[in-house]
């Protein structure tokens, strides 16, 4: 298959609602996919900039979770509650100990 044909197909995860009480994991899970995606940003080379710049490695996001534009926590949020959402699609029970 050549990249230029590449068709996201995701698994469909539309009829699963996520428990109430997933909700505060959620947050902090969201928290956490930041963390990972600033550390390798940083162990890459990449610091702070006000701006987005490939060239010299800087990127606006590279402040804490809890600093970050609310467009950015929906996108953190989101890719949470999908990964949730297909565990549970998946067959698989989330409890907390």
């Amino acid at each position: 298959m050549k990249t230029e044909n590449y068709i996201p197909q995701p698994v469909d995860t539309k009829d699963v609602q996520l428990p109430e009480e997933l909700g505060p994991l959620v947050e902090k899970m969201s928290k956490n996919v930041h963390e990972i995606w600033a550390e390798t940003r940083i162990e890459q080379g990449w610091t702070y900039g006000p701006e987005r710049d490939d060239a010299n490695k800087k990127h606006p996001c590279l402040i804490p979770y809890e600093e970050l534009p609310e467009e950015e926590k929906v996108y953190d949020r989101n890719t949470c509650t999908e990964t949730l959402k297909f565990i549970l699609k998946a067959g698989f029970d989330i409890n907390k100990r």
